[in-house]
């Protein structure tokens, strides 16, 4: 696959499951993770998501922007590693609005606490399974059968 294929690959993947796993570390050194809802993915692999102000997320990126996200939906999954940052400016959070960010934020775009998470993307792991979650117990049973190692589809690595 081209370089261009796996960055369509990976961004397909994301925008299929919508729901990321953002991880950062605590002041302890910790990994923590939390359920955000990605707004939007650009072509290079980077990631907006709003979060509010007073978040761990937000306290852990201020002291350590490393960030790794994970999406996984059927048998499709991501892992993308990368820096993030706190954005607040507030002509971005109107561009990126939307009425499911209303959920969190009644107040609109204007609310003080609504931030935008920027991850700029550096890699990416994808991994599929052709066929579905029925091909995948085919190829168990087969691996079982032929004493032989399980194929379960294509994977790779992706610098973004």
């Amino acid at each position: 696959m081209s370089d261009a294929q796996d960055i369509s690959k990976v961004t397909g993947i994301i925008n299929g499951s919508r729901i990321g796993m953002v991880t950062t570390i605590n002041g302890d050194g910790a990994l923590v993770s939390r359920p955000l809802a990605v707004q939007d993915v650009e072509d290079d692999g980077d990631m907006w998501f709003f979060t509010s102000a007073d978040t761990s997320q937000v306290a852990h990126v201020a002291a350590n922007p490393a960030v790794n996200v994970s999406f996984g939906k059927g048998t499709e999954w991501v892992s993308v590693a990368g820096q993030a940052e706190v954005v607040t400016d507030r002509q971005q959070i109107r561009d990126r609005w939307n009425q499911a960010v209303e959920a969190w934020f009644p107040d609109g775009p204007e609310t003080p606490q609504a931030v935008l998470l920027h991850v700029n993307s550096d890699s990416a792991e994808y991994w599929t399974s052709p066929g579905g979650t029925a091909a995948t117990v085919l190829q168990w049973v087969k691996s079982k059968v032929t004493h032989s190692r399980m194929s379960v589809g294509e994977s790779g690595t992706v610098e973004l």
